[in-house]
């Protein structure tokens, strides 16, 4: 890849578009800095890349640094604690669920269990299985996959056979899903069977009469055969960018010219004529004109922060249903999670309250519309032990039923409500002390407890 990209600027390069993977990208734009090339990417969403390190790297998508925010949220809002995440394991991956795990720890949440995949096409169903079995023995039900749309479907096949779709489960998949769901339904009936109940997040682009006559533009053209999603309205809002950033480039007397770079070696002897990469001008004065842009295009207002970020990121939050899906709700970095387009909040003031944060109602895996809890006791968990005194008098507050290892009575009550609002499993164990014939020492407890005697 790199060799490709070093020949593509043996020619005059005065910009980049592209490339769709964030781990080319972070090869390309060390070339784009060496160069003072502008290097638009409509699809390289990895947090790190960033106008600190790569300042001639500009990102016309979002970052999953919102997308990461946007899924924390949605943990927070139906109350989960616990998240496992499944990765792939390439700077994409890694670096998307570290920022989700950062932004989780906002809000009080956490990943419990992570697992990175290879990116590599040597992964067979055998290793997935192997992946999805330790899954199925944490505490946490509440799985979030961020990796490509083949390992994806191979993921939700494989948990399906394994009934980890079914009810109590909850998979939160990222926009890696949206954009097959947006670009190649209808999807064939097993596919779409693996996916039931999963919530899915999507880039929000807002409608408009421009969109609308793209979108009828592109049908015709392709006959139908081929979707719209995001992705591909941001690369077409790239090259429009590019444009208009050119258009004023001009207006303001910049000139397109390139100079030798006297710190690349010779290529002699090799097939890379290095003597023939030059460095634009210019390029930072056309990289000014594309960051100090503000227009509309097919995706919405194009206009960038002074971090570089495109300003007003938001998400769809999308929930798959039967042959098709169906918008639950939204998440904007304005307001947070709502039922109301972000493009009407913004008119407003922001609005994060709690009573605020609202979606409509989700039909989960397992075809349900309670929502699950998040958590189940782990197969392979400690049982915490609880030391219960057998009383002669006070029954009515705690005692053992007889011949049984159960326990009854109002102090069982309460300890077993409060457990069971808890937002995470406890398992426990009832541990009776004392003879039943005469008051037992709590002392005597209290030591046993502390020196982990059995009692």
């Amino acid at each position: 890849m790199f060799v490709t990209v070093l020949k593509l600027t043996e020619n005059d390069v005065i910009a980049i578009i592209g490339p769709q993977s964030s781990v080319v990208a972070h090869i390309i734009s060390h070339v784009a800095n060496e160069l003072q090339v502008p290097l638009l990417s409509f699809a390289a969403t990895d947090p790190t890349l960033n106008s600190l390190q790569f300042p001639f790297f500009v990102r016309t998508t979002q970052s999953d640094f919102y997308q990461m925010a946007a899924i924390s949220e949605v943990v927070d809002h139906y109350g989960w604690k616990q998240v496992t995440a499944i990765f792939i394991d390439n700077d994409y991956g890694r670096n998307g669920v570290s920022a989700l795990g950062d932004r989780l720890a906002e809000r009080r949440c956490r990943i419990s269990y992570k697992v990175g995949i290879p990116p590599d096409s040597g992964v067979n169903r055998g290793d997935i299985t192997d992946i999805l079995v330790k899954v199925a023995l944490m505490e946490s039900r509440v799985v979030i996959v961020h990796v490509y749309p083949e390992m994806g479907f191979k993921i939700f096949s494989m948990a399906n056979h394994l009934e980890m779709m079914g009810n109590g489960w909850v998979w939160i998949a990222t926009d890696w899903l949206a954009s097959v769901l947006d670009s190649a339904s209808p999807l064939p009936s097993e596919t779409m069977d693996s996916v039931q109940g999963v919530l899915v997040l999507r880039q929000h682009t807002p409608d408009s009469d421009r969109k609308r006559a793209f979108s009828s533009r592109w049908h015709k053209l392709t006959g139908g055969s081929l979707g719209l999603h995001s992705y591909g309205l941001y690369a077409y809002d790239s090259v429009w960018l590019i444009a208009h950033a050119l258009d004023a480039f001009f207006n303001q007397g910049g000139i397109i010219s390139f100079s030798n770079d006297s710190r690349l070696p010779s290529g002699e002897g090799s097939s890379l004529h290095l003597e023939a990469i030059s460095i634009f001008d210019d390029g930072k004065l056309l990289l000014k004109n594309i960051l100090q842009s503000d227009l509309v295009g097919l995706t919405g207002r194009i206009k960038f922060g002074i971090d570089g970020s495109l300003i007003l990121p938001a998400y769809d939050v999308v929930n798959v249903i039967g042959t098709g899906y169906r918008r639950i709700g939204y998440w904007s970095n304005y307001s947070g999670l709502s039922i109301t387009p972000p493009e009407t909040l913004y008119t407003k003031p922001p609005n994060r309250s709690s009573a605020n944060q609202k979606l409509y109602n989700a039909i989960w895996p397992g075809d349900t519309l309670l929502t699950p809890r998040g958590w189940a006791f782990a197969n392979n968990g400690k049982q915490l032990r609880i030391g219960v005194p057998i009383r002669v008098g006070f029954r009515e507050f705690v005692s053992q039923v007889q011949g049984t290892d159960t326990f009854k009575g109002f102090c069982i009550d309460v300890f077993t409500a409060a457990v069971s609002l808890l937002p995470y499993p406890v398992q426990y164990q009832f541990v009776p002390f004392g003879d039943g014939k005469e008051n037992p020492s709590y002392t005597e407890l209290v030591n046993k407890i502390s020196t982990g005697v059995s009692a």
